[in-house]
């Protein structure tokens, strides 16, 4: 028999254990067959009964040899709770169990620093959780019908100009414009966050890409989705409904380059540029594309060979914030020739304070936006130990940014776009109502996306290996036997009935406030259940 050490990993050692009837499987195969990551395979179970077959009592010793399921004791196909073996087996013999009793985080450091997907396992309080709309129009003011009352909810991206500095000048009994004013977009206040066509599969990010027409198109609700790092399809560029993507640049300029190739066969302008600095689930550490999600499409996409693809940390092109303006300003000037807005992307910091400030400086007034991404964000491709202890909750800092321009009478000319757990409770319309009282224009969204496209992966730990291309829904993975399992139209149609639901849910919170547009930095509309966060904000405690 082999001998067993007390180094020896066991299946009390992971962090979910598998919960197997053997008298109610069939042995189908089926839960094996859909388990991405190996955690459980066949195995012959040997037993010794003691049995009587003759009429008289007669025990006798039988060996039997019966197959069963076993979960494998192993780091490298540890079992992550996604519950695909459960989902599938026509007999419920099969399903995960969340084991409190593990030590799993310590073991699978001692062989590098993690890599997960998901937001933090940290139990972090959440700013927006303290924070309740506190100000009803009723009598003085009376509240508006949220069913019947006509509501402009329309936000910028691009810059605003005062009126002072608009170029007009009087001809007769009109207004003449006399120069030329920077592009200005007025879309509905949530983007779709920047996710790769590389980091998601092929129909995930269509599914995405879907929605965002219909919304369009269908809906009037003119939501626009950003292309993350990495390109996107030749076909998509040279369609109509470019003109509902944002462009992004970052740090490796992947896919750039068929961008550019594609400008001479542009249908119409994108809505945007995005300049991404840094993001918030993972500052100053450069992203990670895995060589197993660098498929042949991803490899033509951004003309790289089948390797990992990385990121650095800081943009090759960009070492001040000066330079950064000099950037856009080349970025519009050369590719686009000033018809479209150009914005900027920082991870959420100590330093955004000032990088804003900069930006409100540019004597070019050139930039169309200043993104926030605070620390509550997910993503696939970060080590936990980045995930969960940098970057800054994205609440505090974008509240200090609009104070900041307040405090020079610039508010509003560069608009604040901010996110980083936005609908982490479920309901993204009361998040996006208060981050917009305390002073963004808008809000960005991702991680609710995806869990509407079927991810399984939570704050406690279940699932949330996008990194590792094994993504059982299909999401975050480029194999082509999983990517079958998502469906596209589906996916596409759960995102649309839910921003239905948030345009709903946003006219429900502005009509007691009497407002028809948007209250951007209205934040006497908000009150705190908290002392610390009502002082660090500048609203009103309630208790």
């Amino acid at each position: 028999m082999e001998s067993v050490k007390t180094q020896d990993l066991g299946i009390n050692d992971l962090p979910w254990k598998i919960e197997y009837h053997a008298q109610r499987c069939t042995m189908c195969g089926s839960c094996v067959a859909a388990c991405t990551f190996n955690a459980i395979e066949v195995h012959v179970s040997r037993r010794s009964v003691t049995v009587s077959r003759k009429a008289f009592p007669d025990p006798a010793p039988e060996h039997l040899a019966r197959p069963v399921i076993r979960q494998k004791a192993d780091i490298g196909h540890a079992c992550v709770g996604c519950g695909m073996c459960e989902k599938i087996c026509p007999n419920g013999a099969i399903r995960p169990v969340r084991n409190p009793d593990n030590r799993f985080s310590l073991l699978a450091r001692a062989q590098g620093p993690i890599k997960r997907g998901g937001r933090s396992n940290l139990a972090m309080p959440r700013t927006l959780d303290a924070i309740v709309v506190g100000r009803i129009s009723q009598m003085t003011d009376p509240a508006l019908d949220s069913e019947r009352h006509t509501f402009d909810i329309r936000a910028p991206l691009g810059r605003v100009m005062l009126a002072r500095e608009l170029p007009l000048r009087v001809d007769g009994h009109s207004l003449v414009l006399s120069g030329r004013t920077p592009p200005v977009r007025w879309i509905y206040p949530v983007i779709f966050s920047d996710m790769s066509i590389g980091a998601l599969s092929a129909r995930a990010w269509e599914a995405l890409a879907l929605a965002t027409a219909y919304l369009n198109e269908k809906c009037g609700l003119p939501v626009r989705m950003s292309s993350g790092e990495g390109g996107m399809p030749g076909k998509l560029l040279e369609s109509e409904q470019l003109k509902y993507m944002i462009l992004q640049i970052a740090s490796g300029h992947f896919g750039w380059n068929r961008i550019v190739k594609a400008l001479p066969r542009m249908k119409t302008d994108p809505a945007g540029v995005l300049i991404k600095i840094g993001q918030g689930a993972k500052p100053g550490d450069g992203g990670l594309l895995p060589a197993a999600k660098v498929a042949p499409h991803i490899q033509a996409i951004r003309g790289v060979p089948r390797a990992t693809l990385h990121s650095p940390p800081n943009h090759q092109g960009l070492y001040s914030i000066e330079e950064s303006v000099q950037k856009m300003h080349l970025s519009l000037n050369a590719a686009f020739g000033f018809r479209v807005p150009v914005a900027i992307k920082c991870a959420a910091s100590a330093t955004s304070v000032s990088v804003y400030n900069n930006l409100l400086r540019d004597p070019y007034r050139i930039c169309g936006g200043f993104f926030l991404d605070g620390i509550q964000g997910g993503t696939g491709a970060a080590n936990e130990i980045s995930l969960e202890h940098t970057g800054h909750p994205i609440v505090s800092k974008l509240r200090d940014c609009y104070q900041a321009a307040v405090s020079q009478g610039l508010q509003g000319q560069i608009p604040l776009w901010a996110g980083g757990g936005i609908g982490m409770s479920g309901n993204a319309a009361a998040d996006a109502f208060k981050m917009i009282c305390l002073g963004a224009n808008g809000v960005i969204m991702g991680k609710i996306l995806i869990q509407l496209l079927g991810c399984v992966g939570n704050e406690h730990g279940r699932c949330n290996a996008c990194n590792s291309g094994k993504c059982p829904t299909g999401i975050c993975t480029q194999d082509p036997r999983l990517v079958k399992r998502l469906d596209v139209d589906r996916g596409a149609q759960n995102i649309v009935d839910y921003m239905l639901t948030f345009d709903a849910e946003l006219r429900k919170l502005l009509a007691p406030a009497g407002n028809s547009s948007l209250p951007v930095g209205r934040s006497d509309a908000l009150v705190s259940t908290d002392k610390a966060v009502a002082d660090k904000l500048g609203i009103a405690y309630a208790c």
